[in-house]
């Protein structure tokens, strides 16, 4: 009988070998992975609405309810949300592409006309969301040039059959593709 097949020891190595490749060509590739698109909301220490587009969002867990998403270390949100008890997740539906486009901005009034409920911990839930999470600033792990934020959901709502906002490529989309 012959012995059983064993695999030859592999070696890992000690660190990642250096990118073989550009900064923008990582973006490029990136932006193939078509996402949706949320607007990640809080309220400041003071009281001030804070809020920004992004597409950095998963599923972590289902028990206990888990999602993460990830903030550039420079964002000018960053005191307010690595320190914040309580943020909303607001999963954007393809009418609200105005919204995405506002809150990616800079220099501007993100928040003027903006129809929201108070949510857990005082987060504001944005009116027509396709789903929100509503999350306990759970836990955060610094990672390259950014900040991952695991929330424990507290609380989350969704519409039935509403269209989502996409992103691909460096655009939005607000019908699915066929």
């Amino acid at each position: 009988m012959a012995p059983p097949f064993a695999p030859p020891a592999v070696t890992a190595p000690a660190q990642a070998r250096p990118p073989s490749f550009s900064a923008d060509e990582f973006r490029a590739a990136l932006g193939m992975f078509a996402t949706g698109v949320t607007i990640i909301t809080a309220r400041s220490a003071d009281g001030a609405l804070v809020g920004l587009t992004a597409s950095s969002f998963n599923t972590v867990s289902l028990t206990p309810p888990l999602v993460l998403w990830s903030l550039a270390r420079s964002a000018a949100s960053m005191p307010a949300l690595s320190t914040g008890s309580h943020y909303a997740i607001n999963i954007l539906a393809a009418s609200q592409k105005h919204l995405a486009e506002r809150f990616a901005r800079k220099n501007v009034d993100r928040w003027a006309d903006v129809a929201f409920t108070e949510g857990v911990g005082g987060a504001p839930v944005l009116a027509g969301a396709a789903a929100s999470f509503e999350c306990f600033n759970r836990s955060r792990y610094d990672e390259g040039d950014h900040v991952i934020f695991v929330g424990e959901v507290e609380r989350c709502s969704h519409q039935p059959g509403a269209t989502p906002l996409l992103f691909h490529g460096g655009r939005f989309y607000t019908e699915l593709p066929i």
